[in-house]
Parts: structure tokens; sequence; C-alpha cells
């Protein structure tokens, strides 16, 4: 991925840094940022740049113990001044700061902010290492560090929680990207350059197995071979005390592989794994995702395991996510990293026995022939006690079907996808996927179609993009339709797209259709689910919606509709445009190509479900059709 030319401050007069203490600077001058509070609000809106904060979030983080009676207007007395701050330095306060959703949102350049411009880098070093080419890998992963200060981000305000919060996701990033960078350097023969950083790291964060296997390395192959030695046995004991476990079978292979005095490698184990590798191939236009992919990555790569369920509406992108996970987690998983489909072709439901069976072919687990199903789910179980595998379990249709497959020790990890949120299983972790950015969309377009097309006509790509919700799926069959359709303007395609009664038969590439990914998740609804979802599709479609004219749709009370919302939050099928999908949202909507699917489903012969369920249907029906 080519990269901008552009330094921090040139494409703007000021510039904000979050690595490290809130601060500013305008031409070189530090800009004085207000009181506490001011700095908290101005901490959120640049922590999420570009994207609406809602009210609710900015009110927790400055008032955590409860807002007073004036938090409102304080509120907006705070955005106020940071508008004034940007007046001041280049008279677009009012354009900088907008009311956008239920809450504000903070434009601002790449130029103008580290944590974007870091993104940037770190993306395109971790292009120029897929590619095989280190050497460019690590300058510029090296340039993405020097933007993080040697301090924790945001560590000034660190004493509100939800600052804290973003502040430790922003270090999880960079902390990443500085293992990416260490090894680089150490595959290129430079692992001088990275020793003493990995050990002041280690010292921060001593669980960090990733750290701490690269910090061997480089003392390795610095010719220090006794303290990468005694690294290793620090860490055993280290773990024995504080978490009652051993160092994983990767990290116990490097130390044998030092203790031999074989050349340090890093630590995979994949050659003698007890499953081997068994994953679909990575996207090569998968893009974005970076957040999200770092606390895959953290969380299941966790030395004693972890199940992480990765949920959203159908075409979001959780595959691929996971899938991408897997591939980048091989260190971590000697014993071998496995992908299982948890629905048929046709979309209905595996039986878990069924995905057990492929399970324990995949992992030499139990003899031939069909074992009776108790003795089977004891021997999965016994293996995954004695292993370190990495399972994919991918579009999980119910907590039942997957139960009898989670680890109940060991250190495996597993990974669940799945279009709702899996509520009734305990102990697990939780990322939730909503539609990209615009500017993430727009890139995965440009990786189907090519940066020049794009930019031949960057309006109408953002047209189709937005057409489209911004959905994964929608745009990777936009751009593979596309990159057919070599003669076919982009603006003529935005064309289609817009018009609701023809962008579903558009969304169609070969065998690839988003008609029928919706189809899926419909069909997985119940007759009630089915009723709500059909009415509040059939509200005007302008983006969102509140509680409010969901209780007008749907002809409810508010603990009615509060019910009726939820219930369709776990299914994936509502969600919200500010990322707070909770039924206490300010804001919720049905995306738009589901709307224009259940708009079908409700004029045409698929509407048997949604008949089965009077009692949702009232006066307000008619509005379907408008």
């Amino acid at each position: 991925m080519p990269l901008p030319s552009v330094r921090p401050g040139s494409t703007g007069a000021v510039y904000f840094s979050l690595l490290g203490p809130l601060s500013a600077v305008a031409d070189g001058r530090p800009l004085p940022l207000g009181p506490r509070k001011q700095r908290l609000v101005l901490a959120t809106l640049l922590s999420r740049p570009n994207t609406p904060v809602p009210v609710d979030v900015l009110t927790d983080v400055v008032w955590p113990e409860g807002p007073p009676r004036t938090a409102r207007k304080n509120l907006q007395v705070y955005v106020s001044a940071a508008r004034a701050l940007f007046g001041a330095v280049d008279g677009g306060g009012r354009d900088r700061v907008v009311h956008d959703c239920g809450g504000y949102r903070l434009r601002v350049e790449e130029g103008e902010l580290d944590i974007l411009r870091f993104r940037t880098l770190a993306r395109a070093g971790r292009a120029a290492g897929e590619r095989g080419d280190l050497r460019t890998a690590a300058r510029l992963l090296r340039e993405a560090l020097d933007l993080w200060g040697e301090r924790p981000p945001l560590h000034d305000l660190r004493d509100s929680a939800g600052v804290a919060e973003e502040a430790e996701r922003l270090e999880a990033r960079c902390l990443t990207v500085y293992e990416d960078w260490a090894e680089a350097e150490i595959e290129t023969g430079r692992a001088g350059a990275a020793v003493d950083g990995l050990r002041d790291l280690v010292e921060r964060h001593p669980f960090r197995e990733r750290l701490r296997a690269a910090w061997m390395n480089s003392l390795h192959q610095t010719g220090r071979q006794a303290e990468a030695l005694a690294v290793y046995d620090d860490y055993r004991q280290l773990l024995a005390r504080e978490l009652g476990l051993e160092p994983s079978p990767a990290m116990a292979g490097l130390y044998r592989a030092m203790l031999g005095e074989g050349r340090a490698v890093r630590p995979a184990g994949s050659g003698n794994a007890a499953c081997g590798v068994s994953l679909p191939a990575d996207s090569r236009h998968f893009t974005g995702r970076e957040d999200e992919l770092a606390r895959l990555i953290d969380v299941s790569g966790r030395p004693d395991g972890a199940v992480l369920v990765v949920s959203g509406p159908a075409g979001v992108g959780k595959s691929a996510l996971a899938v991408r996970a897997a591939h980048l987690l091989a260190d971590g998983f000697p014993d071998g990293r496995v992908h299982v489909r948890a629905r048929r072709e046709d979309g209905a439901a595996r039986a878990r026995n069924d995905m057990l069976d492929e399970l324990g072919r995949l992992c030499g687990v139990g003899g031939s022939g069909r074992p009776d199903p108790v003795r089977a789910e004891n021997a999965w179980q016994d293996w995954l006690s004695r292993h370190r595998a990495l399972i994919v379990l991918d579009d999980v249709a119910d907590e039942v079907s997957v139960r009898g497959l989670l680890p109940r020790s060991g250190r495996c990890s597993v990974v669940l996808t799945a279009r709702g949120q899996l509520a009734g299983l305990e102990s697990v972790h939780r990322t939730a996927l909503a539609a990209p950015e615009d500017d993430e969309a727009l890139e995965l377009l440009g990786t189907l179609i090519g940066e020049d097309r794009l930019r031949t006509d960057r309006p109408a790509a953002l047209r189709i993009v937005r057409a489209c919700g911004c959905l994964p799926l929608a745009v990777a069959v936009s751009g593979m339709r596309l990159a057919v359709l070599r003669h076919l303007p982009l603006a003529e395609y935005a064309d289609r797209l817009d018009d609701p009664t023809a962008a579903l038969d558009e969304l169609v590439a070969g065998d690839v259709s988003v008609r029928s990914r919706l189809a899926a998740g419909w069909r997985d609804l119940g007759a009630r689910d089915r009723g709500a979802l059909v009415r509040l599709a059939g509200l005007p479609w302008d983006g969102a919606f509140t509680l409010e004219r969901a209780m007008a749709a749907l002809d409810r009370d508010e603990r009615g509709t509060i019910r009726a919302v939820e219930a369709l939050i776990d299914t994936g099928a509502v969600t919200s445009p500010t990322g707070e999908v909770t039924a206490h949202a300010a804001l919720y909507e049905v995306p738009r190509l589901l709307c224009l699917y259940v708009r079908e489903e409700a004029a045409g012969p698929g509407t048997a479900g949604v008949r089965e369920a009077p009692l949702l249907f009232g006066s307000g029906a008619s509005r379907l059709f408008s």
C-alpha cells in the first residue's frame, strides 16, 4: 500500500498527540488545552477520530460517579472550547466539531493526529512484511513506533475509566506493532536494534509472551545465550508463581532450540503439530479492522487460552477477521489451527456431534467409526486439556451447538463467529463488529478495482460504499462486479445501487450474492422477531431511529419495545451507528441492505413467517410500503 506523502502538521496548522500525554501544537508552539474535564472530552473525541461519540459516552468519561444536573450544559461548554481551539488556529472550529447521530464528531486529518499517522505506517509496514520485504517493513514500523513516546498513551488522564479503556486499546496496538518491528529486525539479522527496548517492555508487560520470545531471540542472536535462557527461566517461574501455569509449547520449543545452540527462530511449532493447520486462505483484500484484530490476537493468544465470540450482522467480515487472526497466531499454537464451519451449505445449523466428528478427524481424536457421543466429547475435552491449539468455529447458530466443543481446561483457544451474540455462553470474551467507516470501505473497494480507477471518481466510489452500508461483503461484491465490468462508470453503478428496487439485484458476482446471505439471516429469525423487523424496516430509512420511533412502529409500550429491540440486537438484525449496541442506545438502525431485503419479503410470498405473528401488526403496517 503506497504511503501518502504527509508529515505531522503538514496538512493543517494544528497537531495532536495521544501516544503519550495529551498534547497539541500549532506552528511549533504548545497549545493550552484547558482544565481537566475539558481535556477528557477532547481526548475522547480524538481517540475516536471522524466518528460520532455519543453524549452518554462523553458524560460517563467526565463524570464516572454520576453526572450533575448541569452535565449536558457543561458538556456543551467543553465542546464549544474545542471548537474555539480549532477556530483560533485554522478558523474552522464549527466545521471541525459537529453534532452528529446523538453525539459529537471531531473531523481531523491524518497529518493532524498521531494515531492516524501511526495506523497508516503500521498498515504499510505489515503489508511490506507480507510481501517478504522485511527491511522495508522494519523501517515503516519503526517510523510508526517513533510516534509513540516512552510513556503509555494518555497516561496523564488514565484516572478516568473511560479514557483509561481507550488508552489501553491504543497501548495494545502499539505493543503489537513493536512486536512486528522487533521480529522483522531479528529476521533481517539486526537483533541488536531491538534488544534494549524489548527488555524495557517485558518489564512493563511481563506476561506478554510474544514480547518475551522476541527478547529471547534478540539476546540469542547477539551472542548472549545465557541471558536468553535466563529470560525463559524467569518467565517459567513467574507463570508458576502467579498463575499456576507452564510456558506454552512454542516457548518451550524455543528454549530447547537455544539449549541446543541452534539458530534462534520465531517460536513456531506447526511442523510437529498434533493436528496441523486446516484454515481457509487468508484474503489478499483484507483491510482495516486494526483495533479488532489486535484485540483478537491479544485475547486468543493468551498463555492460558481463551474463548472469544466475534458477533455482527451477516456480511460484516466476521469470518475474514477470524481467519486473518488465526493465520497471524501461527507462533502461539504449535499443536494446530483448525477451522470448522458450523452450518451446512444450505445455511442450516450443523449438529454438535457432526462438528465433533470433524474436529476429531482433523485432530486425530478417537478411533474409527462413530463412537458414543458422550465418550467422543470426553475424548475431545481430554485432547483440549493436553494441547495448545486454536479452533475457529465459524458462523455458529446458537449456544447449544457448541457448548460441548469449548475447552473446560487447558491452554487451547476458540474463536466463535456468529450473527447473534451467543449470550448464553459464560466466561467468554466478546467483540461486536459494526460496518467499517467510509475510508476503510473505500480502501477495500480500491484493492478490488484498483486505486487508479477509484481516484478517477472518488465521490461516486463513496456513493457506492455508502449505498452498500459500508458492509464489507456488499463492498467486495461491488468490487468484484466492477472489476469485470471495466467499461461501467462508477457513477452509473452508484446510481444503480441508489435505486432501492434494484440494489440487491446489482449485488451479485458469480455465485456470491448479498441477497442469499441476508436470506440466511432472515431464516434464522422466529416469527415474532420477523414481525418486529418488518415494521422497523418499514420506517423511512434515514440512517437511524430512536426508541420513541420504534415504540410507534411496533405499537408497544417502552418495556415491550425494548424487549423486541433487544431480541433483534442479539440476532445482529439491529445495530447502532454509534457503536453502543444496547437496548438503551441513543440510536438504532436496520442496515440499509437488510431493510431492502425485509421489505421485499414483506411485499412478496416470503411473508408467511410474518403472518404467523398477528399481534405485532396494527394500523401502522401500511408504512411498510411507503
